[in-house]
């Protein structure tokens, strides 16, 4: 990614934005819709099914849920998330949908037009984020209804209609659209940016005048601003923004890329910047020899092209598919369904509870299961006789048993379902407790696993053992906003140490993270950092008197 010069300054004056979103994925669009003017409250007309929740939400159906304590409103509720307010938004939009109920939300919207808040929402590409790059033809873990976001019904904007009472699954093709389309149909595309690319974000101190514009919007003045560095804002004559002041400022440099591929750089000053950049930018390395030879790769999309262009074939040498999550499941069922061989390498057992097969619902998730039965049953050691020693037999392990996956990826869900007894064909073998030792440049790898080192001949390897997020435009990559500031941010192991009601980062105030970076990589959940970033901006900005409703302006 080309870098801007520091010394360039497209803007003499840049104005100050309240409110940047980095992102412009579901959390982002979400967050914007809050900001927008539009206020949730509690419809009279439903029931909740939890009496508690339901007594509170009767007791303040006069205000706003974004007006509300939200850590009062949360107690004692549980769910599939580790932040209290993103269980809050989950069961107020889909009550009881753990135990496989469709109760409608009991949430009405209300746009209140003098309670926006101007902001800004910069992606890399349309409104949708990393959805626009999943493979089209898989289906989605959640169910379709849990991707909508509020105040549109996912069915009706896509026009799709139950696939059957078990699979309500949707296409990763369809979930893009959905998000793609709720943007022009909420009236959000004045707040986003498309094909912005973020170098830099930086906390700035303030030592200059400001500006105030008749629009309600500020602009930098002529005095000197100042890089912050470590400093704290305590004790050095600098308003938190919480306190009624304009408060430390962040400079957000960067490019627009235009259709003509020539970049424009950008550089703004944001009240408030929110990380909404999902977790999908850097996949995880296996930090092993041979990881950069040219036959390795990281992503599934890079098997669906030497599929597509015949790279691939039942001829070739097996592939080796490292992972035990649904991204390498995804792998084999697309593998297996174009007759290439597998070969499948997962540190952890078959039999460790912590695998994610372990948690999905047979019934609904009926591809995933048989990848799992395969892992289990069609192994390494059930395959090859244990008297086998000579390289040409382990050479050719991978002429083992595999389920026959459907001529088309998309249907496996479908065609498995409705057909218990499976065909089985030679393709696939795995190896539970097998680690790579090293991959050659002769396309061989070398597994290592009870105690014994295996060689095998390859034609790919496709390494699926997770992605982490990418923040080079901060500080040291952002990795001191972490619980453990020790360790690079991880959005399952390390995620980034938030305010759990209002979703500010507790090392730095200003700045929010919401989504895979605090822990919730599911759209059902990662709404619930909008409404917490939302109460807490709109009762700051309700302080300070600086609520806008008049906004879209454009600052690039």
């Amino acid at each position: 990614m080309p870098l801007l010069e520091e010394t360039t300054h497209p803007q003499e004056h840049p104005p100050i934005v309240p409110v940047i979103i980095i992102g412009n994925g579901p959390s982002g669009i979400c967050l914007s819709y809050l900001l927008s003017g539009n206020k949730p409250y509690f419809d009279p007309t439903t029931v909740h099914p939890n009496p508690i929740l339901y007594r509170k939400l009767q007791e303040t159906k006069h205000l706003a849920v974004t007006e509300q304590d939200l850590e009062h409103l949360s107690e004692g509720l549980e769910g599939r998330s580790r932040n209290p307010v993103a269980v809050l938004f989950d069961t107020l939009l889909h009550p009881n949908a753990d135990y496989g109920y469709e109760y409608p939300p009991v949430l009405q919207w209300r746009r209140e037009k003098q309670q926006h808040i101007p902001h800004l929402v910069l992606g890399r590409a349309t409104p949708g984020g990393a959805w626009h790059a999943m493979e089209g033809s898989m289906l989605t873990i959640s169910l379709g209804i849990w991707m909508e976001l509020p105040g549109v019904n996912y069915r009706d904007l896509i026009g799709v209609k139950r696939r059957d009472v078990t699979n309500d699954r949707a296409t990763p093709e369809e979930i893009s659209s959905y998000y793609r389309n709720y943007v022009k149909l909420k009236g959000l595309q004045k707040n986003f940016v498309d094909n912005t690319y973020v170098t830099s974000v930086q906390r700035l101190c303030r030592g200059h005048k400001t500006e105030y514009l008749k629009n309600g919007h500020t602009r930098l003045g002529d005095e000197r601003v100042d890089d912050c560095g470590d400093e704290s804002f305590e004790g050095n004559g600098v308003e938190s923004i919480s306190e009624g002041g304009l408060g430390p400022l962040w400079e957000v440099r960067g490019y627009q890329q235009l259709q003509n591929k020539t970049h424009v750089p950008f550089s703004l000053f944001a009240e408030n910047v929110v990380l909404a950049t999902g977790a999908s930018d850097s996949p995880v390395r296996l930090s092993v020899e041979g990881e950069d030879l040219p036959f390795v790769y990281h992503t599934i999309a890079d098997l669906g092209l030497a599929i597509s262009l015949q790279k691939l074939d039942r001829n070739s040498d097996p592939i080796l598919i490292v992972g035990a999550g649904l991204s390498a499941a995804d792998a084999v069922l697309c593998a297996c369904s174009c007759n290439v061989r597998v070969l499948h390498v997962f540190r952890k057992s078959v039999d460790d509870a912590d695998l994610i097969f372990k948690q999905l619902p047979k019934t609904l998730y009926p591809e995933y299961h048989k990848v799992y039965n395969m892992m289990c049953s069609q192994t390494y050691t059930n395959v090859v006789p244990s008297s086998s020693s000579s390289r040409a037999q382990t050479m050719s392990i991978a002429s083992s048993v595999c389920a026959k996956m459907c001529p088309r990826p998309q249907l496996a869900a479908a065609s498995m379902a409705s057909n218990a007894s499976v065909s089985h064909i030679a393709d696939y073998t795995s190896f539970p407790g097998h680690c790579v030792v090293s991959l050659q440049s002769d396309m061989k790898c070398l597994l290592q696993g009870n105690n014994a080192l295996k060689a095998f001949k390859i034609s790919m390897a496709l390494v699926l053992i997770g992605t982490n997020p990418n923040l080079f435009f901060l500080k040291g990559h952002g990795q001191y906003l972490a619980q453990d500031p020790t360790k690079p941010i991880s959005c399952k192991q390390n995620p980034i140490d938030i305010n759990p009601y209002t979703f500010e980062c507790t090392n730095e105030p200003g700045l929010f993270a919401m989504g895979p970076l605090v822990g919730d990589n599911f759209v059902r959940f990662l709404k619930g950092g909008a409404l917490g970033i939302a109460t807490c901006l709109l009762r700051r900005l309700k302080k300070k008197g600086k609520l806008i409703g008049n906004g879209g302006k454009n600052f690039i």
